[in-house]
């Protein structure tokens, strides 16, 4: 994203804004926000990483005083240590702008009913779908995660018309309602997507069990939370609102810019959050900025969908292993469906790679046909010998959120 003297100057002010927080006056010691006359001034500015903003704890990153915070969110605490991420009342209103362009980007009105199935509380999601759903003027039901009969009855019942949803959470309730067959009781139309990467394969068969357009919605909590970009119905990349926040695409190695159209980590400043603004932010999640115009018209400029995270990246035999990868080489496979699972274990001191897919494919010799085929794919395409052991439709386990695929066993 080129940044003009307009945006320059948002940034400037963000940043003056964002040492107002413990976490920035240490994090900048000895920065003056006024050495800053170009976008070369910018890039020397460091990077601020997840792990920086676990050290800041609980509300280190806060740039108000307290009486202006009125809520709290907080990203996943693997580690054990989370990151509260505090909001002025201003933050959450600009969310809900934002995330009523994005409804609006899909073509959704306040004739519409909102199905909302991501998580309340600490998580982003479930509320920011909600709000900019109420901002919209839509009806929302907000269902949350879990108890899929009731999710399917309500579904039917107040007839939605706009299921929103992890990946994987969508592909189960598809599932559901081919295998209970209430197919034509259904009346969604459209189905906004978010929260973790989801491939070619995967998509094609929600949207054709449940009879939608998909819509990609992108966003972290520690930049508002989803909604900060979505695809259009020309489902060929993610406008980001650029108004509320600057990108760039780096080499996760290096830390420079790539090319145009090369693939890097996306990177993020804020620049108009008040709570904790957040200054090249490294979101870690991997992706491209897409060139040109898009068909429909929109300003705002475009990345891909994201291929995967630089922290997902596994090395295995001197090869590095990233899902999407393995996502894009199933695509491409007839008899293999869109579940897969690797598991990466250290045998008689050996690494071992093994890829469990699923397959409609039940004739037992069609399948050890079918898997020496998907093992020279995975041999060419990602590098390396893997055992590969076919599974039948449904035997790997579905998730209300996110699901993980890669499992490194070996420490």
């Amino acid at each position: 994203m080129n940044m003009d003297q307009k945006t320059l100057e948002q940034i400037k002010k963000s940043i003056k804004h964002a040492m107002l927080s413990p976490f920035y006056q240490k994090h900048f010691a000895g920065f003056d926000v006024k050495d800053i006359t170009s976008e070369h001034d910018f890039l020397q500015i460091p990077f601020t990483e997840k792990e920086d903003l676990r050290s800041a704890y609980p509300l280190g990153l806060s740039a108000v005083p307290e009486e202006k915070i009125v809520r709290i969110h907080s990203s996943s605490g693997t580690t054990g240590i989370p990151v509260i991420i505090p909001y002025t009342q201003k933050d959450v209103h600009d969310w809900a702008l934002m995330f009523k362009r994005c409804y609006e980007t899909a073509g959704i009105t306040p004739h519409d009913r909102v199905h909302i199935t991501p998580g309340y509380g600490l998580w982003t999601a479930g509320i920011g779908f909600q709000l900019g759903a109420e901002l919209l003027g839509a009806m929302t039901i907000p269902m949350g995660p879990g108890n899929t009969d009731k999710q399917i009855k309500m579904m039917i019942d107040l007839r939605s018309t706009v299921l929103t949803a992890t990946s994987s959470y969508a592909l189960l309730l598809a599932e559901e309602i081919e295998k209970r067959g209430v197919k034509n009781k259904i009346h969604l139309s459209k189905a906004l997507i978010g929260s973790e990467r989801w491939g070619d394969k995967m998509r094609k068969r929600i949207a054709n069990e449940l009879g939608v357009s998909l819509y990609d919605i992108y966003g972290l909590t520690e930049i508002y939370g989803p909604g900060i970009g979505i695809s259009c119905d020309h489902a060929c990349g993610m406008h980001m609102w650029t108004d509320y926040l600057f990108y760039e695409i780096i080499d996760p190695h290096t830390g420079c810019r790539v090319q145009e159209g090369q693939t890097g980590e996306l990177v993020i400043t804020t620049l108009t959050k008040e709570g904790a603004p957040l200054i090249r932010y490294r979101t870690r999640d991997l992706t491209r900025e897409i060139p040109g115009s898009c068909p429909c018209g929109s300003p705002y400029p475009r990345i891909d969908t994201l291929i995967g995270r630089s922290d997902d990246m596994v090395k295995v035999k001197g090869v590095m292993i990233y899902p999407g990868k393995i996502d894009e080489m199933l695509a491409d496979l007839d008899g293999v469906s869109s579940e897969y699972q690797v598991m990466i274990d250290h045998l008689n001191g050996k690494d071992m790679v093994t890829l469990f897919f699923e397959t409609p494919v039940q004739d037992d010799e069609a399948r050890k046909t079918l898997a020496e085929t998907v093992r020279l794919v995975f041999k060419e395409k990602i590098g390396i010998m893997a055992k590969i052991t076919p599974v039948g439709m449904g035997e790997l386990p579905r998730s209300e959120k996110k699901t993980t695929r890669v499992f490194d066993n070996r420490y």
